[in-house]
């Protein structure tokens, strides 16, 4: 038979004894800071670590989802949530898209959208034209730097052929007929594309906006060029000291280059619908636009007909002209949208 265990009270003790609770047994796991005396296991050395692994088992990152295992991640419905919305650069771009003829920096057909906007580009145009003219009219160090630069190249070995005939290219008589061209085949284009009658609701494109914008943008260079020219009255090189007019600073030649020859392509390279077989074209146009103004300037000032600073003022205020261009053809140029026909502008079909 099995011995019946005894209770641990003594034989005069009548009441049953109740088991004592061994708190170092319950909290084997309670463990603290080894050697501050705070294990929590009374039959625990303060001084050694837990041997458990329980014991010092990290639990994960304060404040996040998921224990450890499986490790914390975010919620599902946070996942859907952030997917089905729209990014704001695409809800921009359905709230002001384009014109047909004429795409904005919004188009959703172009290849992206453009992250240097006219009006940035104006701007800056703006406010370095503002500095060098602040230079030229103080007579700054810049100034003294520009004439020294200016003689030099006008001296220098470059040949005078070429030079003579890229700094021809800036006369109006030269550069007036090129944007008429184009002027004339954006007006041809955009009337054949505007031609399809808008849905109910909207209004037909401005086709003719853009040529009638080429032509004021041309109009304002000398209205623009000749009173600061007067007001600065900056002389020019040794070869111009008989000149008949007095004002060299900005150079009427290269405004006229940068601001008709930019407007001649603008028209050409923005008046069709942006394909594919368009888009690499754009690139080379530019680079040979660019190339075409720097050769004009180089041939102004080595010619002797203007300073450095001159050519490259005149290069500013064609960039806030141009600028200026596409920021109203981008606002203006297209039709409004008919009612529930969002993200395709009026014209298309």
């Amino acid at each position: 038979m099995r011995e019946t265990p005894r209770s641990q009270g003594t034989a005069g003790d009548a009441r049953p004894a109740l088991p004592q609770l061994r708190p170092g047994r319950a909290l084997a796991h309670n463990t603290g800071t080894p050697g501050t005396g705070n294990s929590g296991n009374p039959h625990r050395s303060d001084v050694r670590p837990p041997h458990t692994p329980r014991g010092a088992r990290d639990t994960g990152h304060h404040g996040r989802l998921g224990t450890t295992p499986p490790v914390p991640r975010r919620p599902t419905s946070f996942l859907r949530l952030s997917g089905s919305q729209r990014s704001p650069r695409s809800q921009r771009a359905q709230r002001f898209p384009g014109s047909p003829g004429f795409p904005g920096p919004a188009d959703p057909s172009g290849p992206g959208s453009r992250r240097l906007t006219p009006l940035s580009l104006c701007l800056f145009s703006a406010l370095l034209f503002a500095a060098l003219t602040w230079q030229v009219a103080g007579h700054g160090p810049l100034r003294a730097l520009d004439e020294r630069l200016g003689r030099a190249v006008a001296s220098g070995g470059l040949p005078a052929g070429p030079a003579e005939f890229f700094a021809d290219l800036g006369n109006t008589t030269v550069a007036l007929p090129v944007l008429s061209a184009a002027v004339a085949w954006a007006l041809w284009r955009g009337r054949r594309e505007g031609r399809p009658r808008a849905p109910d609701g909207a209004a037909p494109p401005r086709w003719w906006l853009p040529a009638l914008a080429a032509g004021l943008t041309a109009a304002a260079v000398p209205a623009l060029v000749v009173p600061l020219k007067l007001w600065l009255a900056r002389p020019g090189p040794a070869r111009m000291a008989g000149a008949a007019h007095e004002g060299f600073y900005p150079s009427g030649h290269g405004a006229t280059a940068a601001v008709l020859y930019g407007l001649a392509a603008l028209l050409l390279f923005r008046g069709g619908r942006r394909t594919a077989a368009h888009r690499p074209a754009g690139p080379a146009v530019a680079a040979v636009l660019v190339l075409l103004n720097a050769g004009i300037g180089t041939g102004l000032v080595r010619r002797g007909y203007h300073w450095p600073l001159d050519v490259l003022g005149s290069w500013c205020l064609a960039g806030v002209l141009l600028a200026l261009w596409c920021a109203v053809c981008d606002r203006w140029a297209g039709g409004r949208r008919a009612v529930g026909t969002p993200g395709r502008p009026a014209g298309l079909p």
